[in-house]
């Protein structure tokens, strides 16, 4: 397993919004903390200079949080080249081999389009540049199994499995981090971990927005594909996986890839699909559009630790909040002892994880009033909270994807289990329902849980 750090950083799409956005800053936060110090060289269409790219980068880091540190910003601005070109053109990809001079390992980064995945990874082929190198990848990765699956088959016919990084910002988040480390460093966590202790977990990710600008990307999306089949899920791996072997990212990945291998497949009476009001008067969206722009879904793991364990996921735009958080409710005592047993019903133990936008761990305990009679009520012990100074998500991801460690990215056998479970709710399933814009969604999720005592709403919201 090579381990050897890259020596260039080749970014795609270096003057689009997620560049401007993200990108910049975090290669700016890369520099400062040392841990970059490489060739940055940038590729898009336009015929930029050098000059306008090293202002966009300016203007990118000004508007994310300022200089603070000149040497640093200085030193980010002498490490990039620019490289205008076509994808299609197999003089880009001489003008790049050029631009890397002495370079032998570089990593390429494919902040672009979908679409055009393929075909650069096949210029990248054509002109000898994946040879010793590395090439990250952006959500989404494929839109359904097959378009996955034609996607993987290219990206293997030019690079190793090893060498291909499938990035989703999600995964980089220290909230994230910490469910693999709160789970697997703590000992009085596994002998309640299965489905003999635990009665069904949720986890919801809300926005308080809309779609934005964003219509015609949520038309060929939607919420399925763009926050269930891969944000959720990852956490469901996170949270139902084995102990791996070790901390080396082949065991971790190998765990999380067998629960996506053990989850049953989605069906239609599984899912509740919404569309907030309004949403077919955005910009670029079909007046008569199905796109979801909320789901939920009931999910099942077909495994000895989770059978009969249900997995409420839900996620949706313009709902009361912005935030994603984790339930593990917890089944009830065996006998009902005290008096308050009756009242205590539906409100059992349970750990909380808030992932945004603050991290949080919570375990809900009961402890008994004050007086003679045997009555209580249940307090949330708390547990961590969010440090300053973590890195942000890809400033993480591309350290980790330029030193070759793939702990927090997607392995091949991933991707095609997690297309797997919802490939036949992608094709045939119930119509979107309609949804007050600062609700919870459409009522019909309500059903889906009713069995387990209804939906957590994040703490801190209504």
């Amino acid at each position: 397993m090579r381990t050897v750090h890259s020596d260039a950083l080749v970014v795609y799409g270096v003057t689009g919004d997620l560049a401007h956005k993200m990108i910049f800053p975090a290669l700016y936060a890369m520099v400062k903390r040392g841990t970059l110090n490489v060739p940055i060289i940038g590729v898009a269409f336009p015929k930029w200079s050098l000059e306008r790219l090293r202002r966009r980068v300016t203007q990118s880091i000004k508007q994310s949080g300022g200089i603070d540190n000149k040497r640093a910003f200085d030193h980010l601005l002498s490490l990039l080249k620019y490289v205008s070109g076509d994808y299609n053109d197999s003089s880009t990809f001489a003008a790049i081999k050029e631009s890397l001079g002495k370079a032998s390992r570089p990593a390429h980064y494919l902040a672009i389009p979908p679409s055009l995945f393929g075909t650069v990874i096949k210029g990248l082929g054509a002109a000898g540049l994946a040879k010793n190198a590395r090439v990250i990848v952006e959500k989404p990765f494929g839109r359904d199994l097959a378009s996955a699956r034609a996607l993987n088959q290219v990206a293997r016919s030019v690079f190793p499995e090893d060498s291909i990084f499938r990035i989703d910002h999600f995964l980089g988040k220290e909230a994230i981090m910490n469910i693999l480390y709160f789970r697997f460093a703590n000992s009085f966590l596994e002998p309640i971990w299965n489905r003999n202790y635990i009665s069904s977990v949720q986890i919801t990710l809300s926005e308080s927005f809309g779609v934005g600008g964003r219509g015609a990307f949520y038309e060929s999306a939607g919420c399925l594909r763009d926050v269930i089949e891969n944000h959720l899920f990852q956490i469901v791996a996170l949270l139902a996986m084995e102990p791996p072997a070790g901390r080396h990212f082949v065991e971790v990945q190998t765990e999380k890839a067998t629960v996506l291998k053990a989850m049953r497949a989605l069906k239609p009476a599984d899912m509740v699909r919404g569309q907030y009001n309004g949403y077919r008067q955005e910009d670029d969206v079909a007046k008569n559009s199905d796109v979801e722009t909320y789901c939920a879904v009931r999910l099942f793991i077909d495994s000895w630790r989770w059978d009969g364990v249900p997995w409420y996921l839900r996620s949706g735009k313009y709902l009361p909040a912005t935030a994603t958080e984790v339930l593990v409710k917890l089944k009830p005592p065996p006998q009902k002892l005290f008096a308050d047993a009756a009242a205590a019903t539906g409100k059992g133990n349970y750990l909380r994880f808030r992932l945004s936008p603050n991290a949080e761990i919570g375990l809900a305990a009961r402890v008994k009033l004050a007086g003679e009679e045997f009555i209580g009520e249940q307090k949330e012990l708390y547990l961590l909270d969010e440090e300053p100074g973590e890195e942000s998500p890809y400033e993480r991801l591309l350290g980790d994807a330029m030193k070759g460690d793939g702990g927090l990215f997607t392995r091949e056998d991933a991707v095609e289990a997690a297309w797997m479970v919802v490939d036949q709710v992608i094709k045939h399933h119930p119509r979107v329902r309609p949804y007050r814009r600062g609700t919870w969604g459409p009522k019909q999720a309500d059903a889906l849980i009713a069995a387990d005592g209804g939906w957590h709403n994040p703490i801190g919201t209504s």
